[in-house]
């Protein structure tokens, strides 16, 4: 993506595992401070990309199988972009279909609340499989 100004860039790796999600929450409090976002947004950021890469941990990899999550945040004067990637097996978030949220709890489907949640909270969110790697991007103008 060409940015013009890039004011921040930072990179996280975490293993598939969710008890790494606290450095997770960590990494997005510290890129939010430097952008100076506030609490709320802070909070709703910190809400989606937990839901997306536990989606990845839970989805990319077989049980038992060890792999890595990417995490990649970059601000410009306007936007900030976050790009989650793994080597997992091919999974596109994004094609589930919209949660029908008129239905009660029992009559949902279970499943699809997460990308409902990401897709109201971010203002863009785009999938591709790229050179065997589910790359996820998520953005939110500030």
């Amino acid at each position: 993506m060409p940015m013009e100004n890039v004011r921040l860039q930072r990179r996280l790796t975490l293993p598939n595992d969710i008890n790494t999600i606290p450095q997770l929450n960590e990494f997005i409090d510290t890129v939010c401070e430097e952008l100076e976002i506030d609490m709320a947004l802070a909070m709703s950021l910190n809400l989606a990309m937990e839901e997306a890469v536990v989606n990845v941990m839970d989805y990319a990899y077989p049980e038992g199988t060890e792999g890595e999550v990417d995490i990649e945040a970059i601000a410009d004067e306007t936007q900030l972009h976050f790009t989650i990637s793994d080597s997992g097996k091919p999974f596109d978030p994004t094609a589930k279909e919209e949660v029908d949220t008129t239905l009660s709890a029992e009559e949902r489907p279970i499943g699809g609340l997460g990308i409902h949640l990401i897709r109201q909270l971010m203002d863009n969110i785009s999938y591709e499989r790229k050179d065997g790697k589910n790359i996820l991007r998520l953005s939110k103008n500030i």
